[in-house]
């Protein structure tokens, strides 16, 4: 995933994803005017409802996770195949880790073995290197997401030519297509996470005030689409919500340092947006550093650091999980669509899930499976 990409330039790839874009809304770091506000601070003109239909990176309509099933004869048929499978990850988080296990579990009832797992810290070469590695194990089966789609299409055509089943979780390499080069997506809904990181922030708010949209800067659909969906449903819901800070940023390792000057510059904030939760750490750690522990975070994925942030009161309030478990079922499962040539949907996606304070425990066995670790729950 190159970091060229601009953000307006990003909007028109994704196509069928302007409509979660408001009809009042503009971009541009700083501009004040993000939820279609005048210059008092006033909504100037109703925003519209956004969708919450969603589109894959191709087009794609999504479906139902329980749309992937397999019969009794077809799970014996796949556990006589003794297939093997690994996981070429674009990066590394509690989130990925979460998704791994519910798909190393549901492998395990499968009879398939995991040979291999790889991640590659959002940085395609590396990924190609990781993709070279595992496909001299020769696996029946890949599980893994793009970090860059251009580059990934040759990066993958190996495997494609070796006849390996690739299994995407979210953004495919590009122009390949479901049953064709790889079998399915299984994700997240995007638009109803962006609208539950939007009410988690605006009831948090009081529904007024003013924050900052911090995006991510790259060709990405998957986060594309759920940061686009977050600013659509805040002017929507909240109009006395302003956005008066826009920030994108490609590299996660940055955000402490382009928090830090937003917050600088924007000292009337309440509140900020951050797309997943290993970006939202730097974010925290610059208002640690600032002293300011009235700003309000929410962001996506479950993460220890920031969950024991906000069993402390601290400035996370909430992060929206992405029933990581069933996203890794599911991609075992459309795995075994692969290995028996069943035609599986082109796009799956799981309900996300509020996680505050208040859930927390409740909210972490939904979403990974087990109780929130003890260093949280202390």
């Amino acid at each position: 995933m190159k970091r060229t990409t601009s953000h307006g330039a990003r909007l028109m790839v994704i196509g069928a994803a302007a409509a979660l874009v408001l009809s009042g809304c503009s971009a541009g770091t700083d501009s004040g005017d993000g939820s279609g506000s005048g210059a008092d601070g006033a909504p100037s003109t109703p925003a519209a409802e956004p969708s919450l239909e969603f589109v894959g990176p191709g087009g794609e309509t999504p479906g139902a996770l329980s749309e992937l099933s397999l019969t009794d004869e077809e799970t014996t048929t796949v556990k006589d195949g003794k297939y093997t499978a690994a996981f070429v990850w674009h990066t590394s988080s509690e989130f990925v880790s979460a998704v791994e296990d519910g798909a190393t579990a549901e492998f395990d009832e499968l009879g398939i073995e995991v040979v291999a797992s790889t991640q590659a810290s959002f940085d395609s070469a590396t990924q190609a290197n990781n993709l070279q590695t595992v496909l001299a194990l020769n696996p029946d089966i890949i599980v893994t997401t793009a970090v860059d789609a251009v580059s990934a299409a040759a990066t993958f055509q190996p495997a494609v030519d070796a006849g390996v089943k690739l299994v995407i979780m979210t953004t495919p390499p590009a122009d390949y297509t479901a049953g064709d080069q790889y079998v399915s997506i299984v994700t997240e809904d995007l638009a109803a996470a962006g609208k539950t990181n939007a009410e988690l922030l605006g009831d948090a708010l009081g529904g007024s005030g003013k924050i900052a949209y911090m995006f991510h800067d790259a060709d990405f659909w998957f986060t594309n689409q759920r940061d686009e969906s977050f600013k659509a449903w805040m002017a929507f819901l909240y109009p006395d919500i302003e956005i008066v800070a826009e920030e994108g940023f490609a590299d996660e390792a940055k955000t402490q340092e382009i928090a830090a000057a937003l917050i600088a510059r924007n000292p009337d904030i309440t509140g900020i947006y951050v797309p997943w939760a290993t970006a939202a750490q730097g974010v925290l750690s610059a208002l640690r550093d600032a002293g300011r522990s009235d700003v309000k975070v929410v962001t996506n994925d479950l993460d220890a650091t920031l969950a024991a942030d906000m069993v402390a009161d601290g400035p996370v309030i909430g992060m929206v999980g992405n029933g990581a478990i069933g996203i890794g079922k599911g991609l075992a499962i459309a795995a075994a669509y692969g290995v028996l040539d069943k035609e599986a949907p082109e796009l799956v996606a799981s309900e996300p899930i509020a996680v505050t304070k208040a859930n927390l425990d409740e909210g972490w066995m939904l979403d990974y499976g087990t109780e929130a670790p003890a260093s949280v729950t202390e």
